[in-house]
């Protein structure tokens, strides 16, 4: 039988053997919380960016001034955007940048797809996407005179390819998805899907934000036609940090950007009086790039350069399924249903878990320093950052669960 104390010996057994113990030294010790298992929202900051944005602020802002702009930030979007490409992304350079909030990237990829698909009346969507994609999608539709075409989705998992093949046709425009469903942290197959959707003619857009910097992806080879996410989850990039946008480079030529804004045009300090825009992936690009938003992710981009995404991803997966073995043994007899995929090879780096009390106990936990996350209707998501999550805390985070119940 398994019971907390066996559970307790398997975790600290689990840390001892971890090949990335080492990196939850490279953060900022969290105070009093005990348990953060809030990754997936908010990535805990990293001891390097603290001093980064100290000595960015008095060094290059405060000597450099104005000056800095010519001699490294307008150059600093497109600069990290490789680096992502490279390192977690699967992307050769030149298709992705640093700009907006995902908000604004998902919506001028929206409107540049289905420009690109002119006669074409409807776009693939699932009820069960976080509510910033269904919304911005609700909105290009109604703009665009365009139907939204919606797919199932188990509610312990996500979008398959299967219910793609019942939806996508002639008329798709374009298909959005999420790579790891934000509630139930399925992990759709990125590249069966986008198959699918380009053998009826149409495009695809994926929302990597719960994926990105936990799960690898590959874009180039997965044929994907457009990709968002944002940096403030796994790439640890502080509370607000801009999101990044990818263009594949087969479609850059023909991308209609419907915010134009000077820094995306063909020569913005040539002031025309008519935007022509730039070629390549800036003129994804609309204002003036958020210089010290992005400085944070830069330092999680190296850390994972330098772990190795695959090991990330193997300690991702083995801290899953530590919390699902977890659940089942201390939770399921109180009544708690895990609402996430069970395969390992199915799911991102969170898990979700549903109860009745959930939401009363979640705000319980947060007052005792666990810090795990509630999602509707009764869920508490438990996110675990590779890098920074121990298998121990794990177990705390989840006995605290057991005791509120």
């Amino acid at each position: 039988m398994i019971d907390a104390a066996s559970l307790l010996v398997t975790a600290k057994e689990l840390d001892a053997a971890d090949p990335l113990a080492g990196y939850r030294d490279r953060f900022l010790p969290a105070g009093e919380v005990s348990a953060y298992l809030d990754g997936n929202s908010l990535g805990r900051p990293l001891r390097a960016t603290a001093e980064h944005l100290q000595d960015f602020v008095t060094g290059q802002w405060a000597q450099r001034l104005i000056r800095g702009w010519d001699e490294e930030w307008l150059e600093l979007p497109g600069r990290i955007g490789d680096e992502l490409g490279a390192v977690v992304l699967g992307a050769a350079p030149g298709q992705c940048i640093v700009a907006d909030s995902t908000t604004v990237l998902l919506y001028k990829l929206a409107r540049a797809a289905v420009a690109a698909r002119p006669g074409r009346t409807e776009i693939l969507l699932d009820a069960d996407n976080f509510p910033t994609d269904r919304y911005v999608l609700e909105g290009v539709a109604r703009e665009c005179g365009l139907t939204l075409r919606w797919v199932r989705a188990d509610y312990d998992g996500g979008v398959s390819a299967e219910a793609v093949a019942e939806a996508v046709g002639p008329h798709t425009a374009l298909a959005v998805f999420s790579h790891v469903a934000y509630r139930s942290g399925y992990l759709a197959d990125a590249a069966a899907i986008s198959a699918l959707v380009h053998d009826a003619g149409g495009l695809v857009l994926w929302d990597l934000c719960h994926s990105v910097g936990a799960v690898p992806a590959e874009l180039d080879a997965w044929g994907v036609d457009y990709a968002v996410g944002c940096s403030y989850k796994y790439l640890n990039g502080g509370p607000g940090a801009p999101a990044w946008g990818y263009v594949a480079a087969r479609h850059q030529a023909e991308f209609t950007q419907p915010i134009q804004g000077w820094l995306g045009s063909e020569d913005p300090f040539g002031m025309a009086p008519g935007y022509v825009p730039a070629s390549g992936i800036r003129r994804l690009v609309s204002g003036t790039p958020p210089i010290l938003g992005m400085l944070a992710m830069q330092d999680m981009v190296a850390l994972i350069r330098e772990a190795g995404m695959e090991a990330v991803r193997a300690k991702s997966q083995a801290l899953t399924e530590y919390a699902v073995a977890a659940v089942d043994a201390l939770l399921a007899p109180r009544g708690v249903v895990l609402a996430s995929p069970r395969d390992p090879e199915r799911r991102g780096s969170h898990i979700t878990i549903d109860h009745p009390a959930f939401k009363a106990v979640t705000a319980a936990l947060w007052e005792q320093g666990v810090i795990p996350d509630y999602r509707n209707p009764d869920g508490i998501r438990i996110g675990l950052s590779p890098l920074s999550t121990s298998f121990a805390e794990t177990f705390t985070g989840i006995e605290a669960v057991l005791a509120r119940l």
